[in-house]
């Protein structure tokens, strides 16, 4: 190692040539090259063993010059960039790349709240267009709120998956309301995303739990029960709600006292003289339109309670709704069930229960086959309204 740096070391020292003209000489060795220059003053010779020295001192610790475009400062910002690297497997170009895609400049950063604002005024247009229901936007709005609650100040940009998973998370929801909080707000982002206030949608890399749906047969009220409900609600508050429950009952409306399709039905499309309920697209809840036969049984309910005088849903409706449906333990649509399961056992046919009702044929088959016999169901649509014998059950119409 002496011997190393004896060999860069240079020195200046003077020098008679033959001619007996002084020189003064540069001598040293540089990478194990010797290296000897002569020049007139000694000035000159000075300058070039500082070169030669910072040569030396160069490759002894690993620095070497080279000829660049690059300013002094962008030369130490290149520099203190790769050590900054030192050990990752990809090269510089990687990361910069990443960064040029993915950094979003100050001035191209969108608060969450402002983004919020844009996105659910096209989710509001979408509703007014009846592309959207009450409920999907209501549900699109408690999102919104809760995820700025839970960011107050953040930017659209900001988000990444390990961010957005603690607030889906939050207060240990079953998987499937995990799931309908995620595809609520990853349609926020992929909205972001498109508007490039964001460079990916993060939610694309948070979990999806795989549900294994174990749903078998509907539940559904026996028709004895169905009767004790009629009399009931026929007697309950001067059978006010007895259109609602009829209607939900024996024709499979759905019942839903805030978002469901007999809050959106119009008296004006329940027609007794062609026996014909209109279920428009605005008012379905899968936007299609489906006729529903008025059944014999309730066309004397709705002859007894005429809709002129007992409107569909009361003043009072929703917390008559709530005392009814707890005494008899009504759970989230089982009249519509009931109607369906009666329906296929009387008339033996799924494609037409499924046009009645607004499902599918291979959900009529999985949910509601073979649950009633024949006789349950025509128990069933024999429910009529006190003094039954003398009210006539106006007939199907052909």
């Amino acid at each position: 190692m002496q011997h190393t740096k004896q060999q860069t070391k240079f020195i200046v020292s003077r020098f008679e040539n033959r001619n007996k003209i002084t020189s003064w000489r540069v001598d040293g060795r540089l990478h194990g090259l010797r290296i000897r220059k002569n020049f007139k003053t000694r000035e000159e010779a000075g300058a070039e063993k500082a070169a030669l020295d910072l040569k030396a001192l160069q490759a002894a610790v690993g620095m070497r010059s080279a000829s660049t475009f690059l300013t002094d400062v962008q030369l130490r910002t290149a520099e203190d960039a790769y050590r900054r690297l030192e050990g990752r497997a990809s090269p510089l170009l990687v990361y910069l790349d990443y960064a040029l895609a993915n950094y979003r400049e100050h001035d191209q950063q969108k608060p969450l709240a402002e983004a919020m604002v844009e996105y659910y005024a096209t989710k509001k247009a979408a509703f007014e267009r009846t592309l959207l229901s009450c409920r999907q936007l209501r549900s699109i709005e408690n999102e919104l709120a809760a995820l700025k609650a839970y960011f107050p100040k953040a930017q659209v940009s900001e988000f990444t998956a390990a961010k957005l998973v603690p607030f889906l998370e939050r207060g240990h929801p079953s998987l499937k309301t995990y799931n309908n909080r995620r595809g609520l707000i990853s349609t926020f982002f992929k909205f972001a995303y498109q508007k490039d206030w964001t460079p990916l949608n993060p939610v694309e890399k948070t979990p999806h739990h795989r549900i294994n749906h174990r749903r078998g047969s509907a539940v559904t009220l026996t028709a004895e029960r169905s009767a004790e409900l009629m009399a009931y609600v026929e007697n309950y508050e001067g059978g006010e709600m007895v259109p609602y429950f009829a209607l939900c009952l024996f024709a499979g409306i759905r019942p839903c006292i805030r978002f469901g399709e007999i809050m959106k039905l119009q008296p004006e499309s329940i027609r007794l003289d062609t026996g014909t309920i209109h279920i428009e697209p605005e008012v379905s809840k899968v936007r299609m339109k489906r006729n529903v036969t008025i059944q014999p049984n309730l066309g004397a309910w709705l002859r007894a309670y005429p809709l002129e005088k007992f409107p569909l849903i009361p003043a009072n409706g929703t917390n008559m709704h709530r005392r009814i449906c707890k005494k008899f333990a009504l759970t989230h649509d089982v009249m519509r069930h009931t109607f369906i399961s009666m329906f296929v056992a009387k008339y033996r046919s799924m494609g037409e229960a499924a046009l009645q009702a607004g499902n599918s044929e291979s959900i009529i088959r999985k949910h509601y086959l073979d649950l009633k016999n024949k006789d349950e169901a025509e128990q069933f649509f024999g429910i009529l309204p006190h003094g039954g014998s003398n009210i006539i059950a106006m007939p199907l119409a052909v």
